[in-house]
């Protein structure tokens, strides 16, 4: 399937706009941009996924429970809009807690609904990975910082740990949970160097969550980080949510003009 190879590899390539007719759905001109942008929803309204769509998002995120099948389904409305605007829209399922409740079943369902990847966490169940990935494609969560914080002291055992990742079937892409207390643009070479510790040991295309004002030195230290996509979660109010999308795509777009930028550590790990 490589959905997510395909949200990471489109968002870098320009796309030329096309009205309705014979050859289907209408398409609006797309630049190419630095890295992905997905947009996370911890509740849905209607309209809110098309709305994020119009801004600008190249992907969706929606937060389950794992548990609440009423829930999961109560989510189909607004994932056929989204795929009613932009067929090959690539939709996401951010699981609370650790996934223990999922099984080959649930797996399918959450593929009947039309989600075509999943988020774990490192306490996940090891058979999910096995799980077919034609079927849904699985993204781990690394949290970064837990990481780090030893890799300063000179333990190096999480570096390790984290680098057998690469190992492990199953595994379509990682979501790197850099909890950071200041702004990305003011991250320092050091940071950035123990930071890359870690990224550069897992060999898989990688997200990072980040906040709804960046500017340009945030994005360009987000190029030093060697991410694809990045994860904006959604604010209450849909307008804020649409201002935040149109204001970091143009960043992206920007960053991605540069020159260079086809040599950027942006590109895939795979």
């Amino acid at each position: 399937m490589a959905k997510l190879h395909d949200l990471f590899t489109q968002a870098r390539r320009a796309r030329s706009g096309s009205g309705m007719g014979f050859l289907g759905k209408s398409r609006a001109e797309s630049k190419a941009h630095a890295a992905a942008i997905v947009v996370e929803f911890p509740t849905v309204s209607a309209g809110s996924a098309e709305a994020a769509l119009k801004a600008g998002a190249d992907g969706l995120l929606f937060q389950w429970n794992g548990k609440d099948s009423a829930a999961l389904s109560a989510l189909k409305q607004e994932l056929d809009a989204a795929r009613s605007y932009q067929e090959d829209i690539v939709l996401g399922l951010h699981l609370a807690g650790n996934g223990e409740s999922l099984n080959s079943e649930a797996i399918t369902s959450i593929k009947e609904q039309g989600f075509n990847y999943i988020t774990l966490p490192l306490n996940a169940p090891a058979h999910l990975l096995a799980q077919e990935s034609k079927d849904v494609e699985k993204v781990v969560i690394l949290p970064v910082q837990n990481i780090m914080s030893p890799l300063r002291s000179g333990d190096v055992s999480p570096y390790f740990t984290i680098r057998n990742l690469s190992g492990l079937d199953g595994i379509a892409a990682i979501l790197l949970d850099f909890d950071i207390e200041k702004p990305f643009g003011s991250l320092s070479i050091e940071d950035i160097l123990h930071y890359n510790t870690v990224r550069g040991s897992v060999q898989h295309p990688a997200f990072i969550r980040v906040g709804g004002r960046l500017n340009e030195n945030d994005t360009r230290t987000l190029k030093a980080l060697n991410v694809q996509g990045v994860v904006l979660e959604a604010d209450k109010s849909l307008e804020t949510t649409q201002e935040q999308v149109k204001a970091l795509r143009a960043l992206l777009e920007k960053l991605h003009e540069e020159k260079g930028d086809s040599s950027s550590p942006f590109s895939l790990q795979r």
